[in-house]
């Protein structure tokens, strides 16, 4: 049950993920997948992953990149794509991603019930992000999110031993993250504007 219960949460985060008007709330929604993470590893008993998502992903990302846009600290509009328009889009994956679960030639058993449409719904969903929103730190929270798709695809494989390659995987994600934090509060310092569309303004 509390697995079940979990996986819908993170089905209605991706969602207001998609929903958020501003950066302040894609941090605030991130932050909260990242604890529902490492609480749907807590009850898959691996308690050592489940530990490192939630500091990582639930706690210093979210800090890290609240810090960035605070150092940042502009306000501008932060999406091209309709935001009524991406939440239809994310239902959309989610209904295609039920289908795939129906059927895909899946191994007996190899996806709990939900896991595979929760996750190509989070890494569908973030992908909508990358594309749909204007400034490259919200863009950044995409490609958090649809690694979060991919980290939940990987989960059937720590039976088989795969935890050190996710933990690798996380540590990979924190030092990228890390690095694109300190390049956007370098750019908002140097620019007036971090919207990547200006970039089609640019000429010889």
């Amino acid at each position: 049950m509390l697995f079940s219960n979990i996986i819908l949460l993170l089905l209605l985060n991706d969602l207001l993920l998609l929903a958020a008007p501003g950066i302040t709330w894609l941090i605030r929604l991130t932050a909260f997948q990242g604890i529902l993470l490492g609480s749907l590893l807590f009850d898959m008993e691996h308690a050592l992953l489940a530990g490192a998502v939630l500091g990582i992903k639930g706690i210093l990302l979210p800090l890290l990149l609240a810090r960035t846009y605070k150092h940042i600290g502009k306000r501008e509009k932060t999406h091209h794509l309709n935001l009524g328009v991406a939440v239809v889009m994310g239902m959309l994956g989610l209904i295609f991603s039920l289908w795939l679960e129906h059927n895909l030639p899946l191994m007996p058993d190899i996806f709990p019930v939900l896991l595979l449409p929760a996750a190509i719904t989070t890494l569908f969903c973030g992908l909508i992000l990358v594309v749909g929103r204007a400034t490259a730190l919200s863009q950044v929270i995409g490609y958090l999110v649809a690694e979060n798709g991919i980290f939940l695809l990987g989960t059937p494989l720590m039976a088989a031993g795969a935890i050190w390659f996710e933990l690798a995987l996380l540590l990979d994600i924190f030092v990228a993250v890390f690095v694109m934090g300190i390049a956007i509060g370098h750019i908002g310092e140097k620019f007036d504007s971090i919207d990547t569309a200006r970039f089609r303004s640019l000429r010889d």
